[in-house]
């Protein structure tokens, strides 16, 4: 897996230049392999799904503490790699990088995807008690994968999900949870004007359907799909719902060759 701009992460390519590049942001506590291979090789595109500072093997670099400062990261590493524009499906916190860029650096946003989202992220307190000690750093684990998964999810799935959770340094989470309680861009959503799909899974307890309507409703060109027996993560429950959502959501997008690059 490459590394630029002191950001690991995978890429793959299925096309040429036709077609925008999509760049995968993923949530809080989190790596790139949050995304599963339907939408990190997803046919007829070229994807680049990204370790975020402090995460996976971006470890070379500390988490941060608020979405602006994830955000200059990203736009650091889209300038290292050389790509000028493109369209970024973000989950959950990665969806708050993605709306930000969409806000305050436009020029490098083509589209969005935004999964398990919100205009505001508020943390349950307990949570981000949890996850500010050590000591009680599992606990917090805990919680969020309970709040995480839909009841129909498979057990092994879960199970999964809380072993790479727990392989999340505290100061990180504790970093992305602060970052996610911050963010607030309920009445600034009227400068998102790039064509946006909204998803959320419909069992979501973390950012609930009533999140997601309101996104599709303050952004001018956005459009929802609430997606059956899924919760928070949607896209790892129901990936191949996920995956043609977002394809007929990126078929709709207007791209000239070499706008990429």
């Amino acid at each position: 897996m490459p590394v630029s701009g002191n950001l690991y992460y995978s890429h793959y390519s299925d096309v040429g230049a036709e077609t925008p590049p999509l760049v995968l942001i993923h949530g809080a506590g989190g790596m790139h392999l949050h995304w599963p291979p339907e939408i990190r090789r997803l046919r007829g595109y070229c994807v680049y799904a990204i370790d975020l500072p402090g995460h996976g093997k971006s470890d070379i670099c500390d988490g941060q503490q608020t979405i602006g400062d994830y955000a200059r990261y990203l736009v650091q590493w889209l300038e290292s790699i050389q790509v000028r524009r493109a369209v970024f499906v973000g989950h959950s916190m990665g969806s708050a990088i993605a709306l930000a860029l969409a806000i305050h650096n436009p020029e490098y946003v083509v589209g969005l995807g935004l999964l398990g989202a919100g205009a505001r992220l508020r943390v349950n307190p307990e949570l981000l008690n949890y996850a500010s000690d050590l000591t009680t750093f599992y606990k917090a684990t805990d919680l969020l994968v309970t709040c995480s998964f839909s009841p129909s999810a498979p057990p092994r799935l879960v199970e999964l999900a809380s072993k790479r959770m727990e392989e999340v340094r505290q100061s990180v989470l504790y970093g992305d949870l602060l970052a996610c309680d911050r963010f607030d861009v309920m009445d600034q959503l009227g400068a998102v004007q790039q064509n946006t799909m909204v998803i959320c899974g419909a069992d979501d307890q973390m950012t609930p359907a009533r999140y997601a309507q309101y996104l599709s409703n303050s952004i001018p060109n956005a459009r929802l799909t609430v997606i059956p027996n899924a919760g928070h993560m949607v896209m790892l429950e129901q990936p191949h719902l996920v995956a043609n959502s977002l394809m007929s959501f990126l078929n709709d997008i207007s791209f000239l060759p070499g706008e990429g690059v």
